[in-house]
This record gives structure tokens, sequence and C-alpha cells, in this order.
């Protein structure tokens, strides 16, 4: 069954674009079609992530009547489709967020799973996207701001009778001062879908421009993200067989071995 997931948050700069790429490229990796949708329309961030900043077609323009959605898909080279939408701010003010939901059935045909990436915060333009959710993942960190975020939006989706599917906490520390994962999970009374660790991997793969599940396969977050996918899927993945050996890390970082 066809399904469109909106990944959002309460806050930004909690790793929604980054979650909302690599859960596709995960569930790609896993041979599932998927379309990555940039609905964060005043500041998106898809199109950077991926190396394409300005596309010449974009969701603003199907959202204008300019063009057909079908032209404004491009493919990466890992099979992934993704809609971009433009930085251009002037671009910005000829659109109206809410006209999202008219092409909810649109995105569906094009792909087997929909990933809508939203606007940060919960106002109308990420309600725009919430609005045309399937089911809703909620993005946030191991600390008391982000989580009472969090808890907002969580509300704000049972308002708007929307399914929240779970959590998925990035930028996990685990350390002393972070909140752990049960005490996320009795506040948000929420499932916690997965736990992303705070790892450089993912830092070099936004300078690569792709998803981390495509630069570093077999990082912790890459795996971490990878379980997630399976979660979701309802298939196997066995995290422990995709690490990397502790050889191939000491030679790669020798520079023996890439």
């Amino acid at each position: 069954m066809k399904k469109l997931i909106v990944i959002t948050s309460g806050k930004g700069g909690v790793g929604k674009t980054t979650t909302a790429i690599n859960l596709g490229a995960a569930m790609n990796y896993f041979g599932e079609e998927v379309l990555i949708v940039d609905g964060n329309l005043s500041t998106p961030n898809v199109g950077i992530h991926l190396g394409s900043p300005e596309a010449p077609i974009n969701l603003n323009h199907v959202l204008k009547g300019d063009v057909e959605l079908f032209e404004a898909v491009y493919e990466h080279e890992s099979g992934l489709k993704i809609i971009p939408s433009s930085i251009s701010i002037k671009e910005f003010k000829k659109i109206k967020p809410e006209k999202l939901i008219e092409f909810k059935k649109g995105f569906k045909k094009l792909s087997e799973w929909v990933i809508v990436d939203s606007a940060a915060g919960l106002g109308n333009e990420a309600m725009s996207a919430i609005n045309m959710a399937d089911e809703l993942i909620i993005v946030t960190n191991p600390e008391m701001p982000s989580i009472t975020d969090a808890l907002k939006a969580i509300k704000l989706a049972e308002q708007s009778n929307k399914r929240v599917k779970g959590i998925i906490v990035t930028r996990v520390k685990k350390n002393d001062i972070e909140m752990s994962p049960d005490t996320v999970k009795d506040m948000l009374e929420s499932p916690i879908l997965g736990m992303i660790p705070e790892d450089i991997c993912v830092s070099e793969s936004l300078s690569k421009k792709d998803a981390v599940v495509h630069t570093h396969p077999k990082s912790n977050a890459a795996r971490a993200y990878k379980e997630i996918a399976a979660q979701i899927l309802g298939v196997v993945y066995d995290s422990e067989k995709d690490r990397e050996k502790i050889w191939t890390r000491f030679f790669k970082k020798l520079g023996l071995k890439k």
C-alpha cells in the first residue's frame, strides 16, 4: 500500500532534513521505490544536501501551475526520486503552501513511498505538509527544549487527527547530560523508532552532498537509519553484520585502504 510520511519537528536544527533524506535512502537500500519531496518551501534544503541547490524545474513551479508534477521529479544516482523546492525568496512569495495537499494523490502516483520534509515549527507552512500526511515521524534531540517542542508537534498532530508513527532522536551522544530513551518515550508518549548517534560521518556526507547511507554505508549513523527503515518496511536487517571491521577502519585512517 502506498504511503506518504511527513517528517516534522517542533523546532529547526534537530536533523529533520538529514533524517528525511537518509530514511528515504535507507528504504531505497532495501529495494523500495522512494520519492523525497522538499515540503520546506521557505528554507528548502533537500536539493542543497543532494548537490542540486537550484533545479531548473521544482515544486514551486508545480504549485504555481506552471508545470506538471512529474516534470519536477529528478532521479538521484542511487535510484531515489526527488522533488526539490526553490531556494529563491522571490519564488517563495509567489506560492501558497496550503496548495500542497492538492498534490497528495499525485505524489503517491509517482512512488510507493513518499517522504516529505516539512518546514520547521508549527506554523501554516508546516501544517500544510502535516495536513497531507498518512503518518508523521517526529524528529527531536535528547534535550529538554527539543523534547518540549516535539510534544507540541505531537499534540498538534492529535488535534489534526494525524497518526504519529513514532519518534526519531538524533545527535545522541550517550552521555550523562542528555535525556535517556525511556525518559523521552515517557514524556512524548510515542514509540521511539530509533536513536541516531552523533557521528562525524553525517557532517562528512553533507560536505559530499549526499546521504550518509550512501557515503558511509557502514557508519553508526547509516546503520541506525537502516534499522529504522527495516522496522518500517518489516524486513530483516542485521546491523552487526553491516558494521565496518575495526581493521578496515584502521587501514582507512592510514590511507592504505578506501
